[in-house]
């Protein structure tokens, strides 16, 4: 089952190549910017989601698919990289997943010379878990050059 924040990424990194989402059955074409502002989502994003998930919106889909939000946010969806260029796809738990990723429309797309889509980054606890690591490692240095 994805989740919702698996569900959330999913949509930002979409969103960051350019990907609409379409609510009310299509009639509205939703394509926050930016998408992420320093260590989360942005303004932007987060008013686009509140609107996807309200009830309102009836069917929401990313462009290009056919899974509404609604049905990956059901038990008979998860979120994993596509095959061919590594971005969040809708996957079914049974039967055949799709035939074709949302890039199929990206003529661009891999492109490895351009930064990827990524995920609001916690600049302060990334460098925590590199000092921790590297406090760790000191610890085994210590302890081998103790034996």
């Amino acid at each position: 089952m994805a989740s919702q924040d698996q569900v959330r990424q999913y949509l930002a990194y979409w969103f960051q190549l350019g990907k609409k989402v379409l609510i009310k059955n299509g009639q509205t074409a939703l394509l926050p910017q930016p998408v992420i502002r320093g260590d989360r989502y942005s303004a932007e994003f987060e008013e686009c989601w509140q609107q996807i998930v309200s009830p309102d919106s009836k069917d929401c889909y990313l462009e290009g698919t056919h899974q509404t939000i609604a049905e990956l946010l059901s038990p008979s969806w998860e979120i994993d990289p596509c095959a061919r260029c590594a971005m969040p796809v809708p996957v079914p738990n049974m039967g055949m997943p799709a035939l074709t990723c949302p890039c199929v429309d990206l003529p661009t797309w891999p492109d490895t010379a351009m930064p990827q889509p990524r995920a609001p980054i916690s600049t302060q606890s990334q460098l925590i878990q590199i000092r921790d690591r590297l406090m760790q490692a000191g610890k085994r240095a210590n302890t081998k050059a103790e034996e």
